[in-house]
């Protein structure tokens, strides 16, 4: 059944999730007179994770209720297990290392929550992202911008979006700070004002990522070693690891306690795992060391970068923003050169911007 919209405004769903962000998310859009309709989406979380969806859902609820706008139920479950769930376990099952925010944004928040908002008469979809989107008339390109406040910026996760996805979408919060996010949540006393932001993996919350991909991947004992190709320690199982991190690995023979150690290369078939004080150490055999890194499934979303110029590219969320120039190949592949050693793996998102622009991005292979 459609929703009736007013013949004065425009009609948008609002991905609500319990959060305080999408619940001031709802209240600007409302007060700009929206007819706004506040959608929890459901998706899959498995047995041994404590479910958290009822409370979130009720918590979403009461948002709606309290601000007096129709809520409604979406159920992405299965593009979630397929599309995010399952995916994020068969490319480590590879020995790569995806990034499940990024598909859940593509699959599901701007897939399948579409999809539903369009169906019930929607114009607009809106999310409490930290990002910004020029719908100002007249527009001839959209262009995803990066949100004023640095520490909630989320336009790493928004890489895969297009020109028809900006079209229909409004970020509301990206032009504000946090802590305005929550003054305004406290001076309008909406329920989840004081609400604590939810952590980790996208609609699945905190958990450690090993401790998930053990229920689906057999760990396996495998040595460490170190440049030499010393054996200095255990892992259970190179799969688990990314190169540049420094954690979850025992070390039995390590030189100085004062200094952490980095995973600088890993080989699957033989389950190591190589580590260094070095976090630049270019090793010749793995050919993404040097700087240069070719990626598939590249996106732009509004403007196609120019060869022999300089962006910035981005490995990790709110990780270190890398001078780089990009080379565009055929068939969705590109070449980034950074201009200084980087530890990227396989799988992982690199996402490129000019200034406050988010240009796109890509996988690396």
């Amino acid at each position: 059944m459609k929703l009736i919209k007013s013949n004065n405004n425009k009609t948008v769903f609002v991905g609500v999730s319990g959060g305080v962000d999408s619940s001031v998310t709802a209240l600007l859009l409302k007060d700009q007179g929206y007819n706004v309709v506040g959608v929890f989406i459901r998706t899959w979380s498995p047995d041994f994770i404590e479910c958290t969806w009822k409370s979130e859902r009720r918590d979403a609820m009461r948002v709606c209720a309290y601000l007096d706008i129709p809520f409604l139920e979406c159920d992405a479950e299965v593009a979630y297990k397929k599309g995010v769930a399952d995916y994020m376990i068969e490319e480590y099952k590879k020995g790569r290392t995806p990034n499940p925010d990024v598909m859940c944004n593509r699959e599901v928040k701007f897939g399948v929550f579409w999809e539903f908002a369009k169906k019930h008469g929607a114009d607009f979809i809106a999310t409490g992202h930290y990002a910004m989107n020029n719908h100002q008339s007249p527009i001839t390109t959209y262009k995803l911008k990066k949100g004023v406040d640095p520490s909630k910026d989320q336009t790493y996760f928004l890489w895969t979006l297009t020109q028809d996805d900006l079209a229909h979408t409004l970020f509301p919060v990206g032009h504000l700070e946090k802590t305005q996010v929550r003054k305004l949540a406290k001076k309008y006393k909406l329920p989840t004002a004081v609400k604590k932001d939810s952590q980790g993996v996208c609609f699945l919350g905190p958990l450690d990522m090993k401790d998930f991909l053990k229920h689906y991947i057999e760990s396996k004992e495998g040595n460490i070693l170190d440049e030499k190709g010393k054996v200095i320690g255990t892992h259970d199982g190179a799969i688990f690891f990314t190169l540049g991190e420094r954690h979850g690995f025992d070390i039995s023979k390590k030189e100085d306690n004062s200094k952490p150690l980095y995973v600088i290369a890993k080989n699957i078939e033989e389950n190591t795992i190589t580590v260094s004080y070095k976090y630049d150490l270019c090793l010749k055999k793995d050919n993404i060391s040097s700087g240069v890194v070719l990626c598939s499934n590249t996106n732009w979303i509004s403007t196609i970068p120019e060869n022999n110029k300089f962006y910035e590219g981005q490995i990790r969320y709110h990780g270190e923003m890398l001078n780089c120039k990009i080379e565009i190949l055929e068939n969705q592949k590109t070449k980034i050169i950074f201009d200084k050693y980087i530890p990227v793996d396989k799988g992982q998102s690199i996402v490129l911007y000019e200034n406050d622009i988010c240009l796109g991005g890509c996988i690396v292979e």
